[in-house]
């Protein structure tokens, strides 16, 4: 397997954990299908099935500018020990970050295509 592959299944599962994740989540019927696209665009790539490198980066944008739109209007941090949510801004802060890991895997994907394509 080479690193390609490796590096693209390693970011589906990171998705595929965060698509688990999101079944606690108040509004799963959103983010799932959000983390859903993630998981396939990196088996995509692992595959060798994937679209124009430019697909991805657009992918990344969309990701990225979402995250800008989640971000909270106070932000209260994300408290990783804890599972309960203290205020919409810590949830917030949360997807934001998640769209985020999202944006830097598809601009990852992006580059893997181009060596896909050599």
């Amino acid at each position: 397997m080479n690193l390609t592959k490796i590096v693209s299944l390693l970011f589906a599962l990171l998705f595929v954990y965060f698509v688990v994740v999101q079944y606690n989540d108040p509004d799963p019927q959103v983010w799932m299908p959000i983390y859903g696209i993630a998981v396939a665009a990196c088996l995509s790539i692992y595959f060798a099935k994937a679209p124009r490198s430019y697909v991805f980066v657009v992918m990344a944008l969309a990701y990225f500018f979402a995250s800008y739109q989640q971000w909270p209007p106070q932000y209260e941090g994300v408290f990783w020990g804890e599972m309960k949510m203290r205020s919409i801004n810590i949830e917030l802060a949360r997807e934001s970050l998640g769209l985020t890991v999202s944006g830097m895997g598809m601009l990852v994907m992006a580059y893997l295509r181009t060596r896909l394509g050599k």
